[in-house]
């Protein structure tokens, strides 16, 4: 953690009005209720507490100040220099009045007090958002209660990207994806699924004050296939074919997700025409999509004389002029 100092914004020589009128300040600023769409606010409001622990308690300054004690309240090391009154060679030492360090947590079930102990965050924020705890007391592991921030605080949904091929997504998988709160979770994604739509994980979102955990929204994208271009259900291919195979018709294999499959192409068949493979597309509740295979005519990569005088004596035999409807 952060030197508590520089969290709550105050120099060292800060008095105890600077130091409490820091912290409600940033208490109302930073808070995750006042914060929702900010993933990292329970963080940050969590940092604040923890520094206000230190820096608001007169005896855990001192011995901050000292370096009796770490920026999260814990006993740093001091060496064998012999045992302090009120505590061992690794003790709070003379001057910390054998005060018991308190640290705290933000977690599912809100703010926790390790130990308890005299004057805190709890008090202040107790006054500045209104109503007694539940008890009157500041008994051990006591937490904020509804009625000290006005109602239990649910969790916040949580934003997390997945990039997925286009065959997983067609037939659906598992892949893991990192999520902002540090956890790396395995997502099932449903056959069909596709690109901008989300999976929601239940209670994997930021904890909640009181409340339920919020959930995880991971949006699904599809990356570019090499092949297939996805159009709804249906899936889009460009079919290459010779310009024999179009003038003469012929067996060709189209590629598919589930494997190759024979297409029968006409003699005649022009560029641009497009067959229909029933079932060959995406799976979807509504139902499996087709594959359009659309033909596309390849010319040879070399053009050789032969060819040139066969395609001569076509022209001056043959003729037509398929640009005679464009007027």
């Amino acid at each position: 953690m952060r030197d508590p100092y520089q969290v709550l914004g105050v120099s060292k020589t800060a008095n105890e009005a600077e130091i409490k009128s820091a912290y409600r300040k940033l208490a109302k600023k930073l808070h995750p209720d006042a914060n929702k769409h900010d993933p990292k606010a329970a963080s940050h409001f969590a940092e604040l507490n923890a520094a206000y622990e230190i820096v608001g308690d007169d005896d855990k300054r001192k011995a901050f100040d000292r370096g009796e004690i770490d920026a999260e309240g814990k006993p740093r090391f001091r060496g064998f220099e012999g045992a302090h009154p009120g505590g061992g060679p690794w003790g709070p030492g003379p001057g910390a009045s054998g005060s018991r360090f308190e640290s705290f947590s933000y977690g599912p079930d809100g703010f926790q007090r390790a130990q308890g102990g005299g004057g805190g965050f709890e008090d202040l924020l107790r006054g500045m958002f209104g109503g007694a705890g539940r008890g009157g007391g500041r008994g051990r592991s006591r937490h904020f209660e509804e009625e000290e921030f006005g109602a239990a605080l649910a969790g916040q949904d949580i934003l997390a990207s997945l990039t997925i091929g286009l065959p997983e997504a067609a037939k659906g998988s598992t892949a893991r994806v990192h999520l902002p709160t540090g956890k790396e979770v395995e997502v099932k994604i449903p056959a069909g699924i596709a690109s901008g739509q989300q999976i929601r994980l239940k209670g994997q979102g930021w904890p909640g004050q009181g409340g339920r955990a919020g959930d995880a929204l991971i949006t699904v994208n599809i990356a570019p296939h090499p092949l297939f271009k996805p159009e709804g259900n249906d899936l889009r291919i460009d079919l290459p074919i010779t310009l024999y195979e179009a003038a003469l018709g012929g067996k060709v294999r189209v590629p598919t997700l589930d494997g190759a499959v024979e297409l029968a192409i006409p003699a005649g068949s022009n560029a641009g025409r497009t067959f229909r493979l029933k079932g060959k597309g995406l799976k979807a509740k509504s139902g499996t999509g087709d594959l359009l295979a659309t033909v596309r005519i390849v010319m040879p990569d070399t053009l050789d004389d032969a060819f040139k005088d066969l395609m001569r004596k076509w022209q001056e035999q043959q003729p037509y002029d398929p640009r005679k409807d464009l007027g």
